[in-house]
């Protein structure tokens, strides 16, 4: 997962900040009670914005899994938590309710923010579009892949790091959707990605016919 810390250092990218400080004008114009949101604040909820179009692609949040988000987005931010009048809760379930109508802003402040991280290194960046760096061992591809893309893939889409090595088991909805953002976000086309994808085990019950 992405740390507080990692989180700091690529926020220092001059587009990825002028973006987000963009998008968190407006975001923070929806209610007062957003206005105590700081940076990691919004970032963090940025960075979750997939995991609740994940938990959508069902029909709706669940008690668990909303709990699991604040959960995530406190591993970004925990300043809020201190605060009497914690801003993040109310901002992530209003998100929730509210999704269709900012998730393609989130996402592509996700995709400058996961691309300011990439392109100061071309080889890192070649090697990650190169099909031939693939062993068709997921585990041992995740193992050898940039460690930044990997962070983000696990937080993006995954409840645990441990989640990325261990086989998983979603709805054929929820792996569409996956698929989707990896659309939104640019990475659609990136050989790890898809092997990811192609990773999952969909549940029983759940294949659309």
């Amino acid at each position: 997962m992405i740390t507080g810390s990692e989180l700091i250092t690529l926020v220092r990218d001059v587009d990825l900040y002028n973006a987000m400080t963009a998008l968190k004008k407006d975001f923070l114009k929806v209610d007062p009670a957003f206005m105590d949101l700081s940076d990691d604040d919004f970032i963090s909820i940025t960075l979750i914005s997939p995991s609740i179009g994940i938990a959508l692609a069902n029909g709706s949040v669940s008690h668990y899994e909303e709990i699991t988000l604040r959960r995530k987005a406190r591993k970004l931010s925990r300043r809020s938590f201190f605060q009497k009048n914690d801003p993040l809760a109310p901002a992530l379930r209003y998100l929730a309710y509210n999704f269709s109508e900012w998730e393609n802003r989130f996402y592509e402040l996700i995709k400058i923010t996961m691309h300011s991280s990439l392109k100061a290194n071309n080889v890192v960046l070649d090697t990650l579009k190169n099909p031939q760096a693939l062993t068709g061992d997921l585990k041992r591809d995740i193992l050898n892949a940039p460690f930044i893309f990997v962070k983000f893939l696990s937080f993006l889409f995954m409840e645990e790091d441990d989640d990325l090595l261990n086989e998983r088991a979603i709805t054929e909805v929820e792996l569409a959707k996956i698929r989707q953002i990896g659309v939104e976000l640019e990475i659609d086309n990136v050989p790890i990605f898809q092997e990811f994808c192609d990773s999952f085990v969909i549940r029983s019950g759940d294949v659309v016919e």
